[in-house]
């Protein structure tokens, strides 16, 4: 499923669209998951990110790890989400499932320190480059002034404005100046 199918999530003053792939290993790499784990990993974590203003879009996992998809305001640290997520799952977890992982694990830990984090969706890096490079720097005061008014030329005419093409245009991330 491509970022295109997701919308744009809205904040106090800003658009976005933050995807993470989050994965977080076991306490050793051990195999201590069931289907059932899973299951109640899954609704602690939807249940965190609601209260986070966050939103979880995929979530699955293996005996040993867990992949999360999640979209993530831009105000929010993913550190401090990812404590808030191992933090609660592994309190819960613990707890509901203790004399199923009293021999598994040892200690107050479920979850490994470590995590790994991948953004994704949005243009490929290559063309948001691209974009990056095509942009007008003024290269004056007097040449500010200059495409200022170039620019107010190439807005009122319509024909000039239709023609215009922005790499990122696919992507959802185009903006056009009306």
């Amino acid at each position: 499923m491509s970022a295109k199918n997701y919308p744009w999530r809205t904040g106090r003053s800003c658009v976005f669209k933050n995807f993470y792939h989050l994965v977080f290993v076991t306490k050793y790499r051990r195999q201590v998951f069931t289907h059932t784990m899973l299951t109640r990993i899954q609704i602690l974590f939807q249940e965190t990110c609601k209260q986070m203003d966050c939103e979880l879009l995929e979530f699955n996992g293996e005996d040993d790890h867990v992949h999360i998809l999640i979209s993530v305001p831009p105000k929010l640290s993913i550190a401090v989400l990812v404590g808030k997520l191992k933090g609660k799952s592994s309190y819960f977890i613990r707890q509901e499932f203790a004399s199923q992982l009293k021999y598994k694990l040892w200690g107050k830990n479920l979850w490994s320190p470590s995590y790994c984090c991948v953004t994704c969706g949005g243009a490929p890096l290559d063309i948001v480059k691209v974009y990056i490079e095509q942009q007008r720097r003024p290269s004056s005061e007097k040449g500010i002034a200059q495409s200022l008014r170039e620019r107010q030329v190439n807005v009122k005419d319509k024909k000039i404005r239709n023609s215009l093409d922005s790499p990122l245009k696919g992507y959802g991330m185009h903006t056009s100046f009306k």
